[in-house]
């Protein structure tokens, strides 16, 4: 550890350590820190932050293991082979996952070695700047310690929303990182938030043999969607078994004989009971500043506990920044990575930038949902003019021989100049295909752009050039 740094980040999540690895890159010195551990065996710090540790890669890890059992289970008789006695060992399962976390963690702390950045397991807060130089006390199990940078980042991410009046024990009443080391399937599950969180993990335990319960506040399913992906979803995840009860207030959680009992109130104000073995409560994050001490700095938050910044992610303090879930905009990895490639550029002398209109989302359910751009319903409020294309899986040749052919891809694009203006796809492999949607948008491609570019067949994603020829009504395979 140096007495000071060019560049300090506070947080080793994904905005931090990838703008940490890029600051090293450009030849600053660069110190990242970081103090939790997470479910690290040694009890050590250890990098990635939620999404690598309790959020993104386990619980991708568990739909792949719980996906694949429910295809060994229900789909491979339609393939003409024949299985019986197949079983999950959750505690495998679970080993499996915790496998892939540690793997990719020590890969962080081996970049942050090959980039020449010191990884300092410790707390961090800020005791004051003077002369355009930032001062941290960073304080360790048996040590305390004052460094300093002229640049410093601020990305310590985001922590579960709580829901008032209830705790979260880990054990029977979970948050997000709870509801991923469950070491035996619960009969009935209740997942309090039904957005991309609470479909993830409640398809997880569902696909496992759970009799799964989402209860959400919200009176619409997936609102941030375009219309025609929510309502596909919806139809799509309550064909899989998946229960909802949307617009609901949750009167109270409470322990019972071993389970939980929810008190609610469903949307037409009427008093219900569920009974079930375990709850995730899945209603959403907020930003993590506790113990930051920007007090010391004359640092203020906004009213919703977010650092302010600007398009650069800059705060008003002079080369402080704040980047990732604890500023504006969607709280996604790989929006946090941009912002901070983008910051260790600019604290380099070079000019970086992040491109939000071209951020795509994703739901990792199977289908998957995943769009980029605008939906239909802000065009319209916009009062912006536009066509739509719109080809479905069913007319996919890959995607019937795959015996997957749910889903559809659709465009928008500008009703004059036929600039895309978004890119909605429902289908298994919607993750992998959302790419080339969020590089047209990048490249301001038109609709014609796509449908111009040879996309090789048999393919998935040859839907997507479907769709946008049927902008101009003119798709060749329905």
């Amino acid at each position: 550890m140096k007495a000071q740094y060019d560049l300090v980040i506070v947080g080793a999540g994904s905005g931090g350590y990838i703008a940490a690895i890029r600051a090293g890159q450009l030849g600053l010195s660069v110190a990242c820190i970081e103090s939790n551990p997470y479910a690290a065996p040694d009890g050590q710090a250890r990098p990635g932050g939620t999404c690598l540790n309790v959020g993104c890669i386990p619980s991708k890890a568990l739909l792949a293991s719980s996906h694949l059992y429910e295809q060994v289970v229900h789909h491979t008789a339609e393939h003409g082979i024949t299985t019986g006695g197949a079983a999950i060992e959750v505690d495998k399962m679970i080993d499996r996952k915790d496998g892939v976390v540690s793997k990719m963690a020590k890969g962080i702390e081996y970049l942050f070695k090959k980039n020449k950045v010191d990884f300092i397991k410790a707390r961090a807060r800020f005791v004051g700047m003077q002369d355009g130089v930032y001062s941290l006390e960073v304080s360790a199990e048996n040590s305390v310690q004052e460094i300093s940078a002229g640049n410093v980042i601020i990305a310590t991410g985001s922590k579960p929303r709580q829901l008032p009046g209830t705790r979260i024990d880990n054990a029977i009443i979970c948050d997000n990182a709870g509801a991923l080391d469950f070491r035996e399937v619960p009969k009935r599950l209740c997942v309090v938030g039904a957005g991309v969180i609470g479909l993830e993990l409640g398809s997880v335990w569902r696909r496992l043999g759970a009799d799964v319960t989402l209860l959400d506040a919200m009176p619409d399913f997936l609102p941030g969607c375009d219309t025609a992906v929510s309502k596909e979803m919806l139809k799509l995840m309550s064909g899989q078994g998946l229960k909802f009860d949307l617009g609901v207030s949750i009167d109270s959680i409470a322990l019972s004989g071993g389970g939980v009992q929810i008190s609610y109130r469903d949307r037409a104000g009427a008093a219900k009971e569920l009974a079930c073995d375990k709850v995730i409560v899945a209603i959403g994050r907020v930003p993590n500043t506790d113990g930051l001490g920007i007090e010391a700095i004359g640092l203020e938050l906004d009213q919703r506990g977010y650092v302010p910044v600007d398009e650069h992610c800059r705060t008003i303090l002079p080369n402080l920044f704040a980047i990732g879930d604890v500023v504006r905009g969607p709280m996604l990895a790989h929006k946090a990575e941009e912002e901070g490639i983008m910051v260790a550029e600019i604290v380099a002398g070079q000019s970086g930038q992040v491109n939000y209109a071209a951020i795509p989302f994703i739901i990792y359910t199977s289908p998957e949902a995943a769009w980029v751009g605008k939906t239909e319903q802000e065009l319209a409020r916009e009062g912006r003019a536009f066509k739509s294309g719109q080809f479905p899986f069913s007319a996919n040749g890959r995607a019937l021989g795959h015996g997957d052919a749910q889903g559809f891809v659709k465009v928008l694009a500008d009703a004059e100049s036929d600039l895309v203006l978004g890119v909605h796809i429902v289908s298994s492999l919607a993750s992998e295909m959302i790419g080339e949607a969020a590089m047209a948008l990048e490249f301001s491609a038109s609709s014609e752009d796509i449908a111009r570019i040879c996309h090789a067949h048999p393919t998935l994603y040859e839907a997507i050039r479907e769709a946008s020829l049927a902008v101009d009504k003119r798709a060749l395979n329905i």
